[in-house]
Protein backbone atom coordinates (compact mmCIF):
# COMPACT_ATOMS: atom_id res chain seq x y z
CA UNK A 1 0.00 0.00 0.00
CA UNK A 2 1.47 3.26 -0.53
CA UNK A 3 2.22 5.70 1.92
CA UNK A 4 0.91 9.17 1.98
CA UNK A 5 2.78 12.23 2.70
CA UNK A 6 2.06 15.99 4.07
CA UNK A 7 4.03 18.43 2.61
CA UNK A 8 4.34 21.93 3.80
CA UNK A 9 6.35 24.82 2.23
CA UNK A 10 5.78 27.99 4.56
CA UNK A 11 6.24 31.58 2.43
CA UNK A 12 5.74 33.25 5.21
CA UNK A 13 5.63 33.46 8.87
CA UNK A 14 4.00 36.33 10.00
CA UNK A 15 2.99 35.50 13.53
CA UNK A 16 5.50 33.08 14.49
CA UNK A 17 3.73 32.47 18.25
CA UNK A 18 0.71 31.31 16.50
CA UNK A 19 3.09 28.99 14.48
CA UNK A 20 4.60 27.93 17.73
CA UNK A 21 1.02 27.00 19.55
CA UNK A 22 -0.05 25.17 16.03
CA UNK A 23 3.40 22.97 16.27
CA UNK A 24 2.41 21.71 19.88
CA UNK A 25 -1.04 20.52 18.81
CA UNK A 26 -0.14 19.56 15.07
CA UNK A 27 2.56 17.23 16.71
CA UNK A 28 -0.20 15.54 18.87
CA UNK A 29 -2.85 15.37 16.42
CA UNK A 30 -0.10 13.53 13.53
CA UNK A 31 1.40 10.97 16.35
CA UNK A 32 -2.26 10.16 16.92
CA UNK A 33 -2.81 9.51 13.85
CA UNK A 34 0.51 7.53 12.95
CA UNK A 35 2.10 9.94 11.47
CA UNK A 36 5.90 10.37 11.35
CA UNK A 37 7.94 14.34 10.99
CA UNK A 38 10.83 13.42 8.30
CA UNK A 39 11.41 17.16 8.29
CA UNK A 40 10.58 20.39 9.95
CA UNK A 41 12.98 22.85 9.00
CA UNK A 42 16.42 22.64 8.32
CA UNK A 43 18.86 23.67 5.52
CA UNK A 44 17.31 24.12 2.10
CA UNK A 45 19.06 24.04 -1.50
CA UNK A 46 16.56 25.35 -3.95
CA UNK A 47 16.90 25.39 -7.87
CA UNK A 48 15.52 26.23 -10.30
CA UNK A 49 12.40 28.42 -10.01
CA UNK A 50 12.61 27.08 -6.13
CA UNK A 51 12.93 29.37 -3.35
CA UNK A 52 14.98 28.38 -0.30
CA UNK A 53 11.64 28.31 2.08
CA UNK A 54 10.73 26.42 5.38
CA UNK A 55 9.84 22.70 4.69
CA UNK A 56 8.01 20.04 6.46
CA UNK A 57 7.43 16.37 5.36
CA UNK A 58 5.50 14.07 7.20
CA UNK A 59 5.03 10.26 6.72
CA UNK A 60 1.97 8.19 7.10
CA UNK A 61 1.65 4.18 6.61
CA UNK A 62 -1.18 5.48 3.84
CA UNK A 63 -2.15 7.47 1.48
CA UNK A 64 -5.87 7.49 3.20
CA UNK A 65 -4.71 7.80 6.85
CA UNK A 66 -2.83 11.10 6.09
CA UNK A 67 -5.96 12.55 4.69
CA UNK A 68 -7.74 11.10 8.01
CA UNK A 69 -5.37 12.58 10.02
CA UNK A 70 -6.06 16.40 8.40
CA UNK A 71 -9.66 15.75 8.51
CA UNK A 72 -9.33 14.88 12.61
CA UNK A 73 -10.56 16.86 14.99
CA UNK A 74 -7.51 16.70 17.19
CA UNK A 75 -5.22 18.68 13.56
CA UNK A 76 -8.71 20.94 12.85
CA UNK A 77 -7.27 22.54 16.46
CA UNK A 78 -4.04 22.78 15.15
CA UNK A 79 -5.27 24.77 12.41
CA UNK A 80 -7.32 27.16 14.25
CA UNK A 81 -4.40 28.36 16.35
CA UNK A 82 -2.46 28.55 13.16
CA UNK A 83 -4.84 31.22 11.51
CA UNK A 84 -3.75 33.63 9.30
CA UNK A 85 -0.13 33.23 11.03
CA UNK A 86 1.20 32.21 7.85
CA UNK A 87 1.39 31.68 3.95
CA UNK A 88 1.70 28.09 2.84
CA UNK A 89 1.22 25.95 0.68
CA UNK A 90 0.22 22.53 1.84
CA UNK A 91 -0.84 19.26 -0.07
CA UNK A 92 -1.49 15.68 1.05
CA UNK A 93 0.41 13.26 -1.85
CA UNK A 94 0.47 9.23 -2.42
CA UNK A 95 4.18 7.84 -2.38
CA UNK A 96 4.76 5.51 -5.26
CA UNK A 97 4.66 2.14 -3.57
Amino acid sequence: MPKGYWVSVYRTISEPEKLAAYNKLAARAVEAGGGRTLVRGGRVVAHDAGIAERTVLVEFDSFEQAVATHASAAYQEALAALADGVERDFRIVEGID
